[in-house]
């Protein structure tokens, strides 16, 4: 039997940055579209009715009426640990951490615990259509073991790793500058482009390491090909305060993190809230990323990410939900909190670029983008299938749309993962919604 299948629905995917080309450029959509699949890549994205006559016999069609085709959502800042959290009253940032993050954390070292809250991450993220994220462990080995083991079984492309926090933390939360170069290199040896997956050199922030182990996690993320670095920035006004009184011989907060080699391509920066414009030129220039975390930002009190700033500075931007101090693995909901930041700024979030931070661009700040983000011949068959009828609001909202930009914003706006009929990694179908009615199969 032929490896090959055919999935028939609306298709919309991004294939640039509409800041650089326009919004009108930078998608391709297929109103009756087919996306043909073959050994978990994508072959061909057509117009359905001129392939499917010349279409071999034994390749299965799958039909979804009213629904929309895009690819995988890419969460580009995300801790696995914290899901239980989700939803945690009355705190910023500093006093969050005290109160619920680090006593949540201090359960990692369990492995037992660790599988179990991992297998239930990724189901959520697929659940939400997330098929990519960069994703936070805890200080303990066993929290990204538990997490890459489970990630392997369902051969995801997911991004993880260990926490390095050696000061400023409960004594149970700690390692020393040593053990978390030693653990790193452990597990970078042990999981690291095994499959689909990916080490990132994760120091939580410049406070909770001192210097002579982010001088090891330089070393570290210089040392193998290809790792990331994940860490926060620039989130809380207190917490710059506080960067500042720790690394009083820097110049900035940036200036932390680049004097000890933690900066580049594949560094991730999540939040950025409060940059400075020479910090964004810095970032820019290294080819480093910022994660916009919008429901974060917001929940937390954080402040308003200037989008617009960043894009003139040529700051690649991906998107984050943030768990747990986000409140919705949805990336359909990220993208509405985003867009409401910048109305706050007098700014506009087109939907079509709204589906480009979800999508491309998170592959890009990944540096994924050869591999995912869009459906070009040859990438990773990583898509969801968007129910226009999910809801009844939904259902309504879309039939009074005229125009594919109209429904692309309502379906924005008003979905979740509700909205998320199936999602597929690299070709296999790993969530389906419960009761869905509208999946038709045929061949033809």
């Amino acid at each position: 039997m032929s490896q090959c299948k055919a999935y028939r629905a609306s298709i919309l995917h991004s294939i640039a940055n509409p800041y650089d080309v326009g919004a009108e450029n930078s998608y391709e959509y297929f109103e009756d579209g087919l996306l043909v699949v073959e050994s978990g890549a994508v072959v061909s994205v057509v117009d359905a009715e001129g392939l499917l006559p010349s279409l071999p016999a034994d390749v299965e069609v799958i039909h979804y009426q009213d629904a929309l085709i895009t690819p995988g959502f890419i969460d580009t800042h995300i801790h696995y640990p914290q899901t239980g959290i989700v939803g945690s009253y009355g705190a910023q940032l500093l006093d969050w951490l005290e109160i619920y993050v680090f006593p949540c954390e201090g359960k990692f070292g369990d492995a037992d615990i660790a599988s179990a809250q991992a297998d239930m991450f990724l189901q959520e993220l697929l659940r939400n259509g997330t098929t990519t994220a960069l994703v936070f462990g805890t200080v303990h080995k066993e929290s990204v073991d538990a997490f890459f083991e489970q990630a392997s079984k369902l051969n995801l492309r997911m991004i993880a790793g260990k926490v390095l926090m050696d000061r400023n933390a409960p004594e149970y939360l700690l390692d020393t500058a040593d053990t978390g170069y030693a653990d790193s290199k452990e597990l970078i040896e042990r999981w690291h482009g095994k499959g689909r997956l990916s080490y990132a050199v994760t120091p939580r922030f410049a406070p909770t390491s001192s210097p002579e182990q982010l001088e090891l996690a330089g070393k570290l993320f210089n040392e193998f090909p290809d790792l990331y670095m994940h860490t926060h920035i620039s989130e809380n006004k207190k917490e710059i305060e506080w960067v500042s009184e720790l690394f009083p011989e820097r110049s900035g907060y940036l200036d932390v993190y680049d004097h000890h080699g933690l900066i580049g391509e594949r560094a991730v920066f999540a939040h950025g809230v409060h940059l400075h414009d020479d910090e964004c030129k810095r970032l820019s220039d290294t080819g480093s990323a910022v994660a916009f975390c919008p429901t974060s930002n917001l929940f937390l009190g954080s402040g308003l990410l200037d989008l617009e700033r960043l894009e003139k500075q040529g700051v690649r931007v991906g998107l984050g939900t943030d768990i747990g101090g986000g409140t919705s693995f949805s990336q359909l909901q990220s993208l509405n909190e985003a867009y409401k930041v910048l109305q706050l700024q007098g700014q506009k979030l087109d939907p079509f670029k709204a589906l480009y931070l979800a999508t491309l661009g998170g592959a890009k700040s990944l540096y994924l983008d050869e591999k995912i983000g869009n459906f070009e011949r040859g990438k990773e068959a990583d898509f969801v299938v968007l129910d226009y009828n999910a809801t009844p609001l939904i259902s309504h909202r879309l039939n009074r749309a005229s125009s594919l930009q109209e429904k692309l914003f309502a379906l924005i706006m008003l979905g979740d993962d509700r909205a998320v009929k199936e999602t597929f990694s690299a070709g296999k179908s790993l969530h389906q919604k419960q009761f869905a009615k509208s999946q038709k199969k045929a061949n033809q």
